[in-house]
């Protein structure tokens, strides 16, 4: 497995990995979890992770620095690679990139209804923060109600 960041390239092909990871969710979302346009904005603000072999891209992940926290969002693995530990392998890299930025806490946020996310989280270290409602953009497109769980982990130093 080769690991690198994504360039504006690379963004149809980590749309459609990311539409196909949480293909999972449609039994509570009534679109895809993102658009091209979506992806391109996350792009501005953020690196993706990438995580490929043999040139054809099986995983990938949302890294931004925020302040000293760095927010790890839409942690994908295709779904025929799914509970490899390519998300977990993903993961570490994305908390390393944080450290290497100088984060001292890694945050994330999953939706309630993924009931098997926050157990998966916990197992890499972290814990339940709090929660918060999901935005209203995402909240047009969901057919039950359901919020975000917050997690957050330490850093700590390299």
């Amino acid at each position: 497995m080769d690991l690198r960041f994504a360039e504006e390239s690379d963004l149809d092909a980590v749309t459609a990995l990311i539409n196909r990871a949480f293909e999972v969710e449609r039994f509570f979302k009534t679109n895809e979890r993102l658009a091209l346009a979506d992806t391109r904005e996350y792009f501005a603000n953020g690196r993706y992770l990438l995580a490929e072999e043999d040139g054809a891209l099986i995983a990938c992940a949302y890294v931004e620095l925020q302040g000293d926290r760095c927010y790890l969002g839409q942690l994908s693995v295709d779904p025929s690679r799914q509970k490899t530990g390519l998300g977990r392998r993903l993961s570490v890299a994305a908390e390393e990139f944080g450290r290497e930025m100088g984060a001292h806490e890694m945050v994330l946020t999953v939706v309630n209804l993924r009931t098997e996310l926050p157990p998966f989280y916990e197992r890499l270290g972290y814990t339940v923060i709090g929660t918060e409602p999901i935005p209203e953009q995402m909240a047009r497109h969901v057919n039950q109600p359901c919020h975000f769980v917050r997690m957050s982990k330490p850093l700590g130093s390299r």
